[in-house]
């Protein structure tokens, strides 16, 4: 008797046209997993008569869900379709900034990017953006790395290369071009997205196929430990699911073949500083999804949005007390972090950032070793954000090279 193996379960999904319709079997895409469990589920209930035997005479199934996660280990391009849908914003690039006037300077690690005319802030440029200077008659040393920005004025980007090399100072280099890399998202203020998904289970070593329709991508947590690649888990909610003895989906487009990133590749920002001493960081989305059952019908119609929450902590080695007092002062400070899958200088990255969160506590160990404090945080909306501004009018952006 063949019994199903995980390695021989292909997971495949496609976005739907609409809610809870699976789409066209063509232009699926596989993905890849550290784990993909989806079920459906059923409420249920019992008859409550009273009857003289003592026994339960009936017991029935209710309304269907689906519900499950999938996990996997953060990669660029990968998950970025569930990312965006998570935060109800497709990705979309910036445009590049072409036929500017650079001028390099400093002696590292930070480096600034000088323009002698135009505003970064009015060309989209955002501090945790990660950029590359892509065309101009620069120094190779200077060409095609990536670069965090740190600090933005209308003229200046103060920057820091991602893979701890120097840039050269030079310039002014005319006819450069600078590109804020890949695409990005972010909770928008207005015209949220509402995607959905047809999610597939194809067990090929026994032929079985689970179709889950409705799926929507409820929650997102991404931890990054300092030793360790980094992660991201989805919380899954779905409304139905078909069978098969054959996989819905054909000539699916092949799983993403990025590098996987982590924690000791990047650089991670607080209130624009870089930080050598964080030990761990884990960022958690909730998207507060809901459906209700109806009168009429065995699964629920729809899949509702609730309100987005962005919570997580920071560990770091406690050296200072500049984050304690954040936490006692009730300060609004901001996260920006840039992971990349490998050391070369253009590597593929995934950068997050929250422009303005607070802390919710401040813990610390006591042992013979060096002290952790456990910094916990809420995400809030920056009001202060824009267009034209140095940062983003929301709560989390993602940036990702490949998206």
């Amino acid at each position: 008797m063949v019994m199903s193996s995980g390695v021989f379960k292909q997971v495949t999904y496609k976005a739907e046209t609409v809610f809870g319709t699976a789409p066209g079997a063509s232009g699926a895409q596989i993905i890849r997993r550290v784990e993909s469990v989806l079920d459906l589920s059923k409420d249920t209930f019992s008859s409550n008569e009273i009857r003289t035997d003592m026994q339960v005479a009936d017991f029935r199934h209710g309304t269907r869900r689906v519900k499950g996660s999938l996990k996997g280990e953060l990669s660029p391009k990968t998950y970025a379709d569930f990312i965006a849908a998570v935060v109800r914003r497709d990705f979309a690039s910036v445009s590049p900034i072409a036929s500017a006037s650079i001028t390099i300077a400093g002696t590292g690690p930070t480096w600034t990017l000088t323009r002698a005319a135009g505003s970064f802030l009015t060309d989209g440029v955002k501090v945790g953006d990660v950029i590359r200077l892509s065309v101009g008659v620069f120094n190779a040393a200077n060409l095609n790395k990536n670069l965090m920005v740190t600090a933005l004025t209308a003229t200046v980007a103060t920057v820091i290369v991602l893979n701890g090399t120097a840039l050269i100072a030079e310039g002014p280099i005319a006819a450069s071009t600078v590109t804020v890399v890949g695409k990005k998202t972010y909770m928008p203020t207005t015209g949220h997205t509402a995607k959905s998904f047809s999610y597939e289970h194809f067990n090929a070593d026994t032929s079985l196929s689970e179709l889950f329709t409705g799926v929507k991508i409820d929650t997102m947590a991404i931890a990054l430990p300092p030793t360790g690649m980094g992660t991201i888990d989805f919380g899954l909610i779905g409304q139905n699911i078909t069978t098969g003895s054959s996989a819905y989906y054909t000539g699916a487009t092949a799983a993403s073949a990025t590098g996987v990133v982590s924690a000791v590749n990047g650089v991670l920002l607080i209130s624009g500083t870089p930080v050598a001493n964080c030990t761990g960081l884990t960022i958690n989305v909730a998207g507060a999804l809901s459906g209700d059952p109806v009168v009429g019908q065995n699964f629920v119609p729809y899949v509702f949005p609730g309100r987005m929450t962005v919570t997580g902590q920071f560990t770091a080695y406690f050296d200072s007390g500049t984050f304690r007092d954040n936490f006692i002062n009730e300060d609004v400070i901001g996260i920006s972090v840039a992971l990349t899958s490998s050391n070369v200088a253009a590597a593929d990255f995934i950068a997050i950032s929250l422009p303005a969160l607070k802390l919710s506590s401040c813990t610390k160990t006591d042992t013979e070793k060096g002290i952790i404090a456990t910094y916990a945080f809420t995400a809030l909306l920056n009001t202060a954000g824009g267009a034209g501004t140095s940062s983003e009018q929301t709560t989390i952006v993602v940036q990702d090279s490949a998206a």
